[in-house]
């Protein structure tokens, strides 16, 4: 598809159809793997917070990315109309990726207080 130039914006909203022609379903199912380690992730750092704040903060960190994971994939799958979500960390794109690190980082500051028994 991309090939042939159907798609538009490959490289930024249907980034997930071209990992897709050139992986195939290998590579489709490790970058939905990945995310949902990340997901899984967040909600671990969630459960483990120190106050209710930082708790809040992961929450909404994990809902705007697995909304975008989502809502791009559907997009790409033909699900519902084009959006123009991009694929977190995985589009191309310079101030969507500034905000996801931002984002990350304050859920690793989170993280960094969390006192997980042995």
């Amino acid at each position: 598809m991309q090939k042939l130039g159907f798609l538009p914006e490959a490289q930024n909203d249907m980034i997930f159809s071209i990992i897709c022609e050139e992986l195939g379903l290998f590579g489709a199912i490790a970058v939905i793997i990945l995310f949902m380690l990340l997901i899984w992730r967040f909600m671990v750092i969630a459960n483990n917070a120190q106050d209710l704040f930082g708790a809040l903060l992961v929450v909404g960190t994990m809902a705007h990315m697995s909304i975008q994971v989502i809502l791009n994939i559907a997009v790409v799958t033909n699900s519902i109309p084009n959006t123009g979500i991009t694929l977190p960390f995985i589009s191309y794109g310079g101030s969507s990726v500034v905000f996801l690190l931002i984002e990350i980082g304050m859920v690793l500051s989170v993280s960094r207080s969390i006192k997980l028994e042995k």
